[in-house]
């Protein structure tokens, strides 16, 4: 069936998640039964599903449920045969992605997920080009807070570098200067499933360590090196810096919009990132603690044991989160600072109202679904980034209903 016979247009793949169960709340309340939008909510069990819709205030039997599960390809290929667009929470993504991205490329399924695993998204991608572009699926990862703020963020640097200066930042860093909230507890599973894979495999160590390793093919050379590991210092901005845990997968994805964009922002475009520790001497020995933590942090998770303690202490329980006071009390302020080749600085800042690992993704993933499922966007099949496939029908949108800011500011 044509993707826009379909009876969909999107469907919530592990809506009974704590993740999914937000994105559910988000479309119930923006989009409700009735409305334009044409969702349904899909599980393993649908009495489960069912009892999500209820807890959320939804009639029964006003938003379709649909049974599905991961280990039964074919009711995968049954469920993303009914809509336009999947939208996927169920990770990691390493564990239990792959047949879902296989269902989508076959079938011409546009997909999103949360993806922050580097070398799952580099194996679908060698797995499942081929047959996206040749079915039309447009395959989307890396839809929440890796990595929609960092990618789109320097794409509307570049553009008002554009628009005020007739040229291109060669170099963007992106500095975190303050966040409340923090990662989901999806996040730090898949960084440790990451760590894992590349404890074991040569070949998997090689993709994460390299900063290009997401671009495609014959593309992934660059002047960037390894993501900053120490106490670094902002000489714009006159303040001491320690690394992003989170760098290793929004700098790959930036990189690869500006491959697949066909290199708007210079082959030689530099881009990094890092958090703000503050000025002075007491700002040097914030990110030093920062630094070493962050250190202790990947040491513990190389090892077996390490990894078990920091699954036991940093994660929740399957299916729980933060408190909704937590949520809406949490926030994200993100600096960018563009370098053009005149030596001028340019400085914007993206913001977000929510917190980053829960209530800010669960907003941009929905988001991006809509986007790709209701918006004019002229691509083709394949993997896409969300700057390179979304860009700025996706910022609009953003801006207008899931509490981002994006905006260009005066000096450093």
């Amino acid at each position: 069936m044509a993707a826009a016979e379909r009876e969909f247009d999107l469907v919530v793949w592990g809506a009974t998640g704590f993740t999914g169960r937000l994105v559910a709340e988000y479309l119930a309340r923006q989009y409700p039964p009735g409305t334009a939008l044409a969702w349904a909510a899909a599980g393993r069990d649908p009495a489960r599903v069912g009892q999500v819709l209820a807890a959320l205030g939804i009639a029964p039997g006003s938003i379709p449920v649909v049974t599905a599960d991961s280990t039964d390809r074919a009711s995968l290929d049954a469920m993303v045969r009914r809509t336009r667009v999947v939208l996927s929470t169920v990770g990691p993504y390493a564990r239990y992605g792959e047949p879902l991205v296989a269902s989508c490329a076959a079938a011409g399924t546009d997909y999103c997920d949360l993806a922050g695993e580097v070398q799952w998204m580099r194996r679908m991608i060698d797995r499942y080009q081929d047959a996206a572009r040749a079915s039309g699926a447009r395959l989307v990862p890396s839809c929440g807070f890796d990595s929609i703020p960092s990618d789109l963020g320097v794409q509307f640097l570049q553009q008002a570098a554009q628009t005020r200066h007739a040229a291109v930042c060669r170099s963007i860093r992106l500095l975190v200067k303050a966040m409340r909230g923090g990662a989901s507890g999806g996040t730090i599973a898949s960084l440790l499933n990451a760590i894992e894979e590349g404890r074991t495999d040569p070949a998997v160590r090689r993709i994460l360590a390299d900063p290009y390793g997401l671009n495609p093919g014959g593309e992934r050379r660059g002047p960037d090196g390894h993501d900053q590991r120490g106490v670094g210092y902002d000489e714009d901005l006159r303040v001491w810096t320690a690394p992003f845990v989170m760098s290793a997968i929004n700098t790959r994805v930036v990189r690869r919009s500006n491959a697949l964009l066909g290199y708007p922002y210079g082959r030689d475009f530099r881009y990094a990132e890092c958090v703000i520790a503050g000025k002075g001497a007491l700002g040097c020995a914030r990110a030093a603690a920062l630094a070493a933590g962050t250190g202790g942090f990947m040491l513990a998770a190389s090892f077996e044991l390490g990894r078990n303690q920091l699954l036991r202490r940093l994660l929740p329980a399957p299916g729980e989160g933060p408190e909704r006071r937590a949520r809406e009390n949490g926030y994200f302020n993100l600096v960018l600072l563009g370098r053009l080749a005149n030596g001028a600085v340019l400085k914007a800042r993206v913001t977000g109202d929510r917190d980053p690992g829960y209530g800010a993704t669960s907003r941009m993933l929905a988001e991006s679904a809509i986007c790709l499922a209701r918006d004019e966007i002229a691509a083709e099949g394949g993997f896409w980034t969300p700057a390179s496939i979304l860009g700025d029908a996706l910022r609009r949108r953003l801006t207008r209903r899931a509490g981002l800011e994006f905006r260009v500011e005066d000096g450093p």
